[in-house]
């Protein structure tokens, strides 16, 4: 017997999987510094874990403006208006995202003690992860630039070059870690220093080729033009989706910071035990993410051409493909995370941690699969508020309020917290289902029908 795929279907896997090696690539550059540092000790990986939650706070803001820009550029395209109206879009776009990545970076540059004493990090490992924030933090206007450039890339489904950008990155990353780090060819061995200039080395190129790419291949351009008047309706379009978005992403980024001081608590062990597990966790459900992006591009132009019959049956077929995959990878995980854990360290309360993590990271994937790919459907639809208020409340109250209990007054430690965050990750989940099926997102219109026709 042979299965038989939709077109939709084998559309959204093929854009899917170019979205899936981008997306692991990327997490490959971040990860990549903590397990070229671990030879340095449980401090430098601390530092390091540290220095990467608090970017990923920063990064998460930004990619809500590319994810607005990604939702208005493919209904506009879906309703066949592909003039200046887009270049209008990406120019308002990057224009916010430079500005916020320069402000935040120099707060990072000059401040970033004050960011690790409220996160109580480990006097060990307070130092490096400041000298970390620093160099990065204090760049992110590259990070910003390139994230938008990306995102319009992924709009016009040139991703095989997105890949492309995040194959040239990932592999100067490690070069430059192997020769800073480690101090080869002559190089001072720079440690946790090393591992942050490479990063911005990596971004930087990375910076460039995209720039390349969008000029070679996209009709759309960026120019000031667009600003002179300042397109008022443009902005509050992009606004009105990415600020409901960024809320919401802020606000898990900065409860999964929250969460992080209390292990912090733990000592440096369970911090490293905490950052080798959620690397792994990073891998089981990055498909999901992938093909949930893949999902709203193609929702975006089906919402945008008004084919609204044919949205709910993409939706449930791409929450089923993400819940597959995010369960099989998690049991390849753990079948082989004795091996996997070695590669970093042979610490027995590491890897005793990190399997306890494994066996509650089953549950959590089925929340977290379905959240990713409900959210991001719920936003392109333009139902973006009920995201954001469930989240709020589960994430605090379920979440972080849940770790406490468990993995503080309860003495749970690190299993506890993993505990809080797959029901908080599992509540949201069925909340998000219950809201698609009412149906409510099919109310709300971002951009109006084409004259022209799709």
């Amino acid at each position: 017997m042979t299965l038989q795929f939709s077109p939709q279907t084998r559309r959204v896997f093929h854009l899917s999987l170019p979205i899936f090696a981008e997306l692991l690539l990327q997490l490959l550059v971040g990860n990549m510094d903590q397990f070229m540092i671990s030879h340095f000790g449980s401090a430098a990986v601390a530092a390091i874990g540290n220095g990467n939650q608090v970017m990923n706070v920063v990064i998460i803001v930004l990619t809500t403006m590319s994810t607005a820009a990604t939702i208005l550029l493919t209904q506009h395209i879906g309703a066949g208006r592909v003039g200046g109206e887009c270049s209008e879009i990406v120019t308002v776009a990057v224009t916010v995202s430079a500005v916020f990545s320069f402000l935040v970076g120099l707060f990072l540059l000059l401040e970033p003690e004050l960011v690790f004493q409220l996160l109580r990090t480990p006097e060990d490992a307070f130092d490096g992860a400041c000298l970390y924030t620093r160099i990065v933090g204090g760049t992110v206007l590259l990070q910003g630039l390139y994230i938008q450039l990306c995102a319009v890339l992924r709009s016009y489904t040139l991703l095989k070059e997105v890949v492309v950008l995040s194959v040239s990155m990932n592999l100067l990353n490690v070069v430059g870690n192997a020769i800073l780090i480690n101090g080869f060819f002559g190089f001072p061995q720079m440690g946790v220093a090393g591992a942050a200039v490479s990063t911005v080395i990596s971004k930087a190129v990375g910076l460039t080729l995209a720039c390349i790419t969008l000029k070679r291949k996209c009709t759309v351009r960026f120019s000031l033009q667009y600003l002179h008047p300042f397109p008022a309706k443009t902005f509050r379009a992009l606004l009105g989706i990415a600020l409901p978005s960024g809320t919401e992403a802020l606000s898990y980024n900065v409860s999964q910071t929250f969460i992080l001081r209390f292990i912090n608590l733990m000592g440096a062990a369970v911090v490293s035990a905490k950052v080798y597990g959620s690397m792994l966790a990073n891998v089981a459900y990055v498909y999901s993410i992938a093909v949930g992006q893949a999902t709203q591009i193609i929702l975006g132009y089906m919402i945008g051409g008004r084919k609204l019959d044919e949205v709910s049956g993409r939706v449930w077929s791409t929450i089923r493909i993400a819940l597959a995959a995010s369960e099989l990878l998690t049991l390849l995980i753990l079948i082989f995370c004795d091996p996997i854990y070695s590669i970093f360290t042979d610490d027995p309360v590491i890897h005793a941690l990190g399997r306890q993590i494994l066996y509650v990271e089953f549950g959590l994937e089925i929340g977290r699969s379905i959240n990713i790919v409900m959210t991001r459907c719920l936003t392109t639809a333009g139902d973006v508020w009920y995201p954001v208020g469930v989240g709020i409340f589960s994430m605090w109250i379920v979440a972080v309020g849940g770790s406490w209990l468990l993995g503080h007054a309860l003495n749970w430690g690190l299993v506890g917290i993993w505990i809080a965050m797959a029901c908080d990750e599992c509540l949201r989940g069925a909340l998000f289902t219950i809201r698609f099926r009412s149906g409510k997102w099919k109310e709300t219109r971002l951009v109006a029908d084409s004259t022209k026709g799709t």
